[in-house]
């Protein structure tokens, strides 16, 4: 027999794989430091709740279903509950342009004044901007 078998080391090298890929993020620690304990808490806790419009024209107060009628009433719980929210803002790009600005104007409207919009990257090639255009 003049060849030779492949099968057993690609067997090994398949498990020394998977022994990597579970044992790697299990090595990264951060360091160990005692931190000193205050009664004074310096960083308030924000509150950030994200709205999402899907093709369907449904709205999402996080995960939870809020109708259009009543994102008002919703936005004003958030707002007595925090005093300066932030809310994400994230629509399908099939969503009418008109829908997205009457979920940011009822945002604005309830004294949210912490709105962003949540977007995906361009692809590197660049080809995926408005129009075909390219950099």
């Amino acid at each position: 027999m003049s060849e030779i078998n492949v099968v057993p080391l690609v067997d090994v090298v398949l498990v020394l794989l998977v022994i990597f890929m579970v044992t790697a993020p299990l090595l990264y620690r951060g360091l160990d430091i005692d931190l000193p304990r205050t009664a004074a808490n310096t960083i308030a806790p924000e509150e950030r709740v994200v709205l999402t419009v899907t093709k369907r024209r449904e709205i999402f107060m996080d995960k939870d279903a809020v109708p259009f009628d009543r994102l008002a009433s919703a936005l004003e719980v958030l707002k007595s509950r925090s005093p300066q929210p932030a809310v994400y803002l994230r629509a399908d790009r099939e969503v009418p342009y008109g829908l997205v600005v009457s979920v940011m104007d009822v945002v604005k409207r309830s004294g949210i004044e912490r709105l962003g919009m949540v977007t995906e990257p361009l692809p590197e090639s660049g080809g995926d901007q408005p129009g075909g255009a390219r950099r």
